[in-house]
């Protein structure tokens, strides 16, 4: 290390979309009764999970697939149903998108947003003979824009019979549920339809990797055969258990941490920032040439965010009262030509950014 160079601590962790709040009721003591009996088997193959949930929604468990994490799912769902064929997405959203498609022996086909949003009207138009899946993003991540019910269906009507919708809703309870699409009960209506979902945002179990899968019977048993290798660990099943039967305290955090967004978002729009509405807990923000340096000036100031989609633009994670309040006035201090708070020596320069 060069001891010319000043060593800057993170304080703040900002990029990753954590939730803050704190472990839903019971999980914690889910999790060190589990504990106990990682020696044995138990339910390797998660039907009380699978039970669990379909239960919560209402449906077959049939219905319903289990797998580590949302991330997992999209692949064995891409790798069963896209191989040798087109998946058509959106761009920018989900950065591990491409991978796991050309993970799958798949093309992508990426389409424009749409200010901040998917233009599902193009995505329409991009289905060809050779599209098995469209791949959606509900809030996009990173731009936490939805599409409603209406536009949903209206982009159905269009789609051929054969080809399967996959709906990433990683951030749907973070969202205004009057202004997203139930995208279980199009599943429900349609068997093209397919939902992904995970308990690492809302339910706080990022570090134990729980998602699933929710589509017609047909699709469930089409990735039934990948299931032995993507197994949930026997913990995380009971922590994921647990959470589910906490759904009154999740929705209230939800909303804490959408409150707390929205007040983010009336800051950094009081500052001259285009900033999309956003319905996950994350905002995007687009500096154009500055973005790397934004970055970079956040991280001397003690906060780490992240540049996505080609550096595109800056994702920030929703993150504590605290958090945030060191973030808005990082990003003040950058749009004024200031120096982080104890900094860099470095002058910057003001930066020009059009008001909303």
């Amino acid at each position: 290390m060069n001891g010319d160079q000043p060593v800057t601590t993170i304080r703040h962790q900002l990029s990753l979309n954590e939730n803050f709040a704190a472990p839903l009721p019971g999980v914690r003591e889910a999790i060190v009764d589990g504990s106990g009996r990682v020696n044995l088997t138990l339910d390797a193959m998660s039907t009380g999970l699978t039970r669990a949930i379909a239960g919560h929604f209402g449906l077959d468990s049939a219905q319903v697939f289990v797998g580590p994490g949302s991330g997992a799912l999209l692949q064995q769902f891409l790798t069963a149903f896209a191989g040798g064929g087109e998946v058509v997405h959106a761009w920018p959203s989900f950065e591990m998108y491409p991978l796991l498609v050309q993970n799958a022996g798949a093309t992508a086909v990426p389409v424009a947003l749409r200010e901040d949003a998917h233009d599902l009207a193009a995505m329409a138009d991009a289905v060809t003979e050779r599209t098995k899946v469209v791949l959606l993003c509900n809030p996009n991540n990173p731009t936490g824009t939805v599409f409603g019910e209406a536009e949903m269906r209206t982009f159905l009507d269009r789609l051929p019979a054969g080809v399967l919708v996959l709906i990433d809703e990683a951030y749907a309870d973070f969202a205004d549920q009057s202004a997203i699409a139930n995208g279980i009960r199009l599943a429900a209506e349609d068997p093209r339809v397919c939902v992904v979902r995970t308990f690492s945002k809302s339910h706080g179990l990022l570090g134990l990797r729980v998602g699933y899968l929710i589509a017609d019977e047909a699709v469930v048993t089409g990735l039934r055969p990948g299931s032995y290798f993507f197994r949930v660990s026997t913990v995380a099943q009971d922590a994921a258990i647990v959470a589910l039967r906490a759904e009154e305290v999740m929705r209230r955090q939800c909303a804490e941490v959408a409150a707390e967004r929205d007040r983010v978002y009336a800051r950094l729009l009081a500052l001259g920032l285009e900033v999309p509405r956003s319905h996950g807990n994350f905002h995007w923000l687009t500096l154009g040439e500055a973005n790397e340096s934004f970055v970079r000036f956040c991280a001397a100031g003690g906060i780490e965010v992240r540049t996505l989609a080609g550096g595109a633009g800056v994702r920030v994670t929703v993150g504590t009262p605290e958090a945030n309040d060191a973030l808005l006035e990082l990003t003040r201090r950058f749009l004024h030509g200031d120096e982080p708070p104890g900094g860099d020596s470095q002058a910057r320069q003001p930066v020009s950014v059009d008001r909303a």
